[in-house]
């Protein structure tokens, strides 16, 4: 079943259709926050499904149903950092990156040099632009679901997809490492993306708790 088909059955009480969709969209929630948060991921997690449901009857389905799923985590996202602000400060996600925000490393075994730098380039450019890179490489967004998840049109969506790969190489080439190592990761960007994306796989097999 489609999840369009999936989301109107849950919302007629079938309960099962409701674990599928969980289940079908677990493993990608949890990499979002993952390359992200370096404690209470799992939190965070529970908090977007749990924010799925209450908002359930709520969404139009103007946009797909994952579009509308990470745009919850986002806004989780945002929150766990505005809370861990002193005060609860404002959280500028298009300027400040998760080094900033004070987040530790990603505690991910790779085994190139290639995929720990691009892991590391991501975690210092805005999580604005981190995010939509992490959609495009990791979940294969295409143009017309990032419009619908950045609330712009796709032709602008495109637009900061290519801004966020070019603040993406520009740290890459600021970080203090051999010019060969960059060559490589630079010329094969997409395939070392790709596969962080499979070892972030590897890595997730919790399942979450039912609706």
């Amino acid at each position: 079943m489609s999840d369009a088909e999936l989301l109107r059955a849950w919302r007629r009480g079938d309960r099962r259709a409701g674990s599928t969709l969980f289940n079908r969209y677990f493993d990608s929630i949890l990499r979002f926050f993952r390359t992200k948060v370096d404690d209470a991921v799992e939190d965070l997690v529970q908090q977007t499904f749990t924010a799925c449901v209450e908002t359930r009857d709520r969404f139009r389905e103007e946009s797909s149903f994952r579009t509308y799923l990470y745009a919850i985590a986002h806004n989780v996202l945002r929150e766990f950092y505005r809370r861990r602000r002193r005060f609860g400060r404002y959280v500028n996600f298009e300027v400040e990156s998760v080094v900033d925000l004070g987040a530790g490393p990603v505690t991910l075994a790779v085994a190139h040099a290639e995929q720990r730098l691009l892991l590391e380039a991501l975690r210092r450019i805005p999580i604005a632009h981190q995010v939509i890179l992490e959609l495009y490489f990791w979940e294969r967004f295409t143009g017309k679901e990032m419009g619908a998840f950045l609330d712009v049109p796709e032709d602008t969506a495109r637009s900061r997809l290519r801004r966020a790969k070019a603040l993406l190489i520009d740290q890459l080439r600021a970080l203090e490492i051999p010019p060969n190592l960059l060559e490589s990761t630079l010329t094969d960007l997409d395939r070392w993306a790709e596969s962080i994306r499979e070892i972030l796989a590897r890595k997730l097999n919790k399942a979450p708790r039912e609706p």
